[in-house]
């Protein structure tokens, strides 16, 4: 049974954005932009899925998944993502770090 708190993702190779970042004191906004990304992410050519956690510090870390890196490339170029981008860096992100990384091998255990 798939847990919906993990992406369903096909088998490797594939690759993830890896994106670290701790939160400024700043929210207005943050939620409903966070929500539209995720709807628009899954709509992009190569999309594979999400993972994403927030502690209550404010660090998370979401990756998502990609099938290359083309499509890692059209999504951060995507309009209204790129907004989504600057707004982040300037009102709802402390700090960030963003990193992308080829998935050559996946397992895990099922409950």
């Amino acid at each position: 049974m798939h847990d919906p708190a993990f992406a369903a993702l096909p088998q490797p190779p594939y690759y993830s954005v890896i994106f670290s970042s701790c939160r400024a004191t700043v929210a207005d906004g943050y939620e409903r932009t966070a929500a539209r990304m995720l709807e628009l992410a899954a709509q992009q050519p190569g999309y594979l899925g999400v993972e994403s956690a927030r502690d209550a510090e404010g660090f998370g870390i979401t990756v998502s998944y990609w099938a290359s890196l083309e499509a890692i490339s059209a999504w951060k170029a995507q309009a209204e993502h790129q907004l989504a981008q600057q707004a982040g860096q300037r009102r709802w992100y402390a700090h960030y770090e963003l990193r992308i990384a080829r998935v050559e091998r996946a397992y895990g255990a099922a409950d």
